[in-house]
């Protein structure tokens, strides 16, 4: 079945899912900092931290308010029948997000880096940063996270082997560095942080593999097994490490940790770490000429 594009029809689906993004965090990373907030001790700074983020969210959500002041990047990944212009939904995501900065879902975050002049509407050269693919699906598929500031500036990228971590060319060495990333971090990017790892590629696809994991959820479980269980090891790992909600001390300084992999040059072996805040606002939505569903 061919798929036709009425571009004021996703243009509305675009805004709201922006809107969705910085407003209203997904159930499965609420839940998370539910339980890590209940299971930190009575009248500790980390349970006082953990229960003023859920109020946030809450009103946040309530009054339809940015959960954070610092709306991030904007990264889209988009999935696209055959023979749709790139162009046109790149065009149509930039005429969304300037409406969605001035309904102030987004705060404005375009900066130049030469100039230092902000553009005022969060676009500008390379910003939104918008990634595509193809898929036989009549329907467009658009996944959005908006990456805060503080917590990119935290993420971090490792080649092994690295000698000073004593970390080899294999996943225990993947494990010192993840580890290593979260304890430089100390806090800093709005700790409980979720860590999105991409292993193996080049730099440049390594990190991009990195923020793709932030679209899992939570609870979901990796389909790799080895990866899998070096998950498992690290999230317990990192809640040992004491340094809790804001760096204040506690049980939980990771929410998840997500790894992805991908096939690298034999001269290269690439560990990045893109640091989430525990504001993990991403949401995605599927639109067909019959409706729109957003997760």
């Amino acid at each position: 079945m061919a798929f036709k594009l009425n571009s004021d029809r996703f243009r509305t689906a675009v805004l709201e899912l922006i809107r969705r993004a910085s407003t209203d965090l997904s159930l499965d990373v609420v839940k998370s900092i539910t339980d890590a907030r209940d299971s930190e001790e009575e009248g500790s700074a980390a349970r006082g931290v953990l229960t003023a983020i859920l109020k946030n969210i809450e009103r946040a959500r309530e009054k339809s308010t940015p959960i954070c002041q610092d709306t991030g990047t904007n990264i889209y990944y988009v999935t696209l029948p055959e023979g749709l212009s790139m162009r046109r939904i790149s065009d149509i995501i930039l005429s969304a997000t300037r409406e969605a900065t001035r309904k102030l879902y987004l705060r404005p975050n375009a900066v130049d880096p030469v100039t230092g002049k902000n553009s005022g509407d969060n676009t500008g050269i390379m910003s939104p940063d918008i990634h595509f693919d193809e898929w036989d699906e009549p329907a467009i598929r658009v996944r959005l996270v908006l990456k805060g500031g503080g917590c990119e500036n935290v993420s971090a990228q490792y080649t092994l082997p690295d000698t000073s971590l004593k970390a080899g060319r294999d996943l225990e060495g993947v494990y010192r560095c993840i580890l290593d990333a979260v304890v430089q971090a100390q806090g800093k990017g709005c700790a409980p942080g979720i860590l999105g790892v991409g292993v193996g590629g080049d730099r440049s696809i390594g990190m991009i593999l990195a923020k793709k994991q932030l679209f899992r959820k939570l609870d979901d479980v990796n389909p790799d097994s080895d990866l899998a269980k070096l998950e498992n090891r690290l999230l317990k790992d990192l809640n040992s490490l004491g340094i809790g909600p804001m760096g204040f001390g506690g049980k939980t300084t990771a929410l998840a940790v997500k790894i992805g992999k991908a096939h690298r040059l034999p001269a290269s072996f690439f560990v990045s770490v893109s640091y989430m805040c525990w504001a993990d606002r991403r949401k995605s939505m599927l639109f067909s000429d019959l409706e729109v569903i957003y997760d």
